[in-house]
């Protein structure tokens, strides 16, 4: 293909997983695009260049008059869209689209819609997980698992559930969800959105754009949609049940007291028939169901699926016990809110003399600490901290007890000389992964293998 400036011309940025994924898909279409990177050598270039010869591949920083001259730019997630030469080109009012606009392009199925600062991925999984106990042909991906344009290469499914980051959402118009929910909003990537929260919250809120049904979190007022009245409007809680509101409601059997999660009066089944222990999984039990239930699942199909749900690798995954003490994997707890729901849900757990060694640190990406002073004083013992803002986070919380370690064996090392039978070790580092690891699984992975090993 040469590099002709054309109204016919489409532009894919990036080269990552989901830019490769968008290049596939247009040259699928026969259409004609070019590629471009602003990194010197992508890791996948080589690759690309052997499947697909004929497309013009453009490194280095990007041109602003090529992109202008486009019908259309591609942008991949892991691409600031404030780029000069892409605000340039989207100011002469060329489109800017992303990969999940593309998808909606060439399905019909209805797709439930799922984003938020945390619990995306095992609320999705969940939903997953409750359509298939319903019998729906059901497609899981987008942030997680599989892009969502290569469900395209599979025969259309009845019905898909996406996980939708804030970067996806940035240039995403035509979602038109059949159920769109938004689990929880804290204060994340700051450091992509100029360290202003608003920036970020509207990402977000795109999600409810065009949607016919929704899911709020009536825990937090940060997700409750500005949409038309006529959209059917459905909520969770970690309180009361109500009319159309997914909650939790008390029940004495024999005398004895039992939570039960709950729509209006309705005990639908024992919150502690949950496989996993802590009560954020409580509230992602709630939020499944919620969304399932906008969706039409029948309601034995989902509480089969919550019933069976032992979650998902790296969020607040149970990888060792030694000497009657528990190593919980939160690594995916990436931000701040993230932290303090682990915290919460795990310290609710412990008995009374018993608390958590938290480890915490890494790449902050701009936010503040504050938060986890309380949670952090109400159910931590010890805190061992690394990486790069360790000591940001020990400036915010003000906590006796800190201990500093340079890597993530010493930081276990020291958590298990901390515990105490019956107690938590917990790593949940309210940062990001890359100051010290390539991602957040390696950074889980070198914790798990630390705390087996001990």
């Amino acid at each position: 293909m040469t590099l002709i400036a054309s109204d016919q011309l489409k532009v894919v940025i990036g080269l990552g997983a989901t830019g490769i994924s968008c290049a596939k898909q247009l040259a699928a279409q026969g259409e004609r695009f070019v590629v471009l990177d602003t990194r010197e050598a992508p890791a996948n270039l080589a690759v690309f260049q052997r499947d697909y010869p004929e497309v013009k591949v453009i490194l280095g920083p990007l041109d602003p008059d090529l992109l202008a001259a486009s019908s259309e730019i591609v942008l991949s997630p892991g691409v600031a869209k404030d780029d000069p030469a892409i605000v340039f080109a989207v100011a002469q009012g060329v489109p800017l689209i992303g990969d999940i606009d593309l998808f909606c392009r060439r399905i019909t199925a209805p797709i439930i819609a799922i984003t938020g600062s945390n619990a995306k991925s095992s609320v999705t999984t969940l939903v997953g997980d409750m359509a298939r106990e319903a019998g729906i042909d059901v497609g899981v991906g987008g942030n997680i698992g599989l892009p969502v344009l290569d469900f395209l290469e599979q025969p259309e499914k009845a019905l898909y559930v996406l996980e939708l980051s804030s970067f996806q959402l940035e240039t995403t118009h035509d979602l038109r969800a059949e159920v769109a929910c938004v689990l929880n909003l804290t204060p994340d990537h700051l450091d992509r959105y100029d360290n202003d929260f608003q920036k970020y919250y509207q990402a977000k809120h795109r999600v409810f754009k065009g949607c016919k049904k929704v899911v709020e979190n009536l825990d937090d007022a940060l997700t409750h949609p500005l949409v038309a009245k006529q959209v059917s409007i459905t909520g969770f809680r970690m309180s009361e049940s109500d009319f159309n509101i997914f909650g939790l409601i008390n029940r004495t059997e024999q005398g004895v007291p039992r939570e039960y999660l709950a729509l209006a009066k309705q005990a639908l089944m024992a919150c502690d028939e949950i496989l996993l222990p802590g009560r954020h999984h409580t509230m992602n039990a709630l939020a499944a169901l919620a969304i399932g239930h906008q969706a039409g699942f029948p309601m034995p199909a989902m509480l089969r699926a919550v019933k069976k749900f032992s979650g998902l690798e790296h969020r607040c995954q149970l990888v060792a016990t030694k000497a009657d003490v528990n190593y919980f994997n939160d690594s995916k707890g990436t931000n701040v809110g993230a932290t303090v729901a682990a915290i919460e849900g795990l310290g609710a757990t412990l008995a009374i003399d018993k608390k958590i060694v938290l480890i915490a640190g890494g790449d902050g990406k701009g936010a503040s600490f504050d938060d986890l002073a309380d949670p952090i004083n109400k159910y931590v013992k010890s805190l061992v901290l690394i990486g790069t803002d360790a000591t940001r986070i020990a400036d915010a919380v003000s906590f006796g007890s800190v201990y500093y370690e340079k890597t993530m064996a010493d930081a276990v090392l020291k958590s298990a000389e901390l515990a105490q039978a019956g107690e938590i070790v917990l790593l949940s580092p309210a940062c990001a992964s890359f100051d010290m690891f390539d991602n957040f699984m390696q950074r889980g992975d070198v914790f798990s293998r630390a705390a087996e090993n001990l």
